[in-house]
């Protein structure tokens, strides 16, 4: 990916941190069949590898399970919020009109090589703990114990596991940096009017120039 050194994120741990705040994830592979995507959940276990391991489930029937069981290197793409930039909220368009638009996103990337797994006892846990991740928040959380078991059992038979230790992880946060202090004051306040998640991001890689 493009990575100007202004926005580069090597942190591990911020990285993950977005993949468990945003785990949809695509799943990009290239097989005989060429390149294929699918947006696939995922849960990242920080201890599972170096650079982390990322776990998945996905329909049995899905053409993308060819190429992933060639063992050929994957690559999960995981966006995080995105927002349009207009040149209004630069408070230097009034000192030259020099500006344009631009488009404010952070993003996280991850290659590695795929491993299939068909275990009942490693799916009926990768479905538990995915459902348990996406049902936290909620004051009724729904379990996968709720569902009668052998309807659960019948469900599962349709689906494999994914496994893929993280070999090369990749971050960009591109969030303002590369604007001065006030045009980035500028596009805090605009982003905020909207209560757009992209404020906290631009806030939090803001300095004052006082500082």
């Amino acid at each position: 990916m493009y990575q100007p050194p202004a926005f580069r994120e090597d942190r591990l741990d911020v990285m993950h941190g977005l993949m468990r705040a945003h785990p949809l994830g695509m799943l990009v592979t290239a097989g005989e069949g060429g390149l294929m995507a699918n947006l696939i959940p995922f849960l990242i276990d920080p201890a599972g590898s170096e650079k982390g391991l990322l776990r998945a489930h996905l329909a049995r029937a899905n053409d993308q399970l060819a190429a992933l069981r060639a063992g050929a290197e994957a690559m999960v793409l995981f966006q995080g919020p995105n927002a349009y930039v207009t040149p209004n909220w630069y408070a230097t368009k009034a000192e030259t009109h020099k500006v344009v638009p631009t488009w404010n996103y952070a993003t996280v990337h991850a290659w590695g090589t795929p491993r299939i797994l068909e275990s009942n006892d490693w799916l009926r846990q990768q479905v538990g703990e995915l459902t348990d991740a996406s049902e936290k928040s909620r004051a009724h959380a729904w379990s996968v114990d709720d569902a009668p078991e052998p309807f659960v059992a019948a469900q599962m038979k349709g689906i494999v596991g994914l496994e893929i230790p993280i070999s090369r992880i990749e971050g960009k946060w591109k969030v303002s940096q590369n604007r001065p202090a006030v045009d980035r004051e500028g596009v805090i306040d605009g982003l905020r009017q909207s209560d757009h998640p992209m404020a906290a991001l631009v806030a939090e890689r803001y300095k004052p120039a006082s500082d």
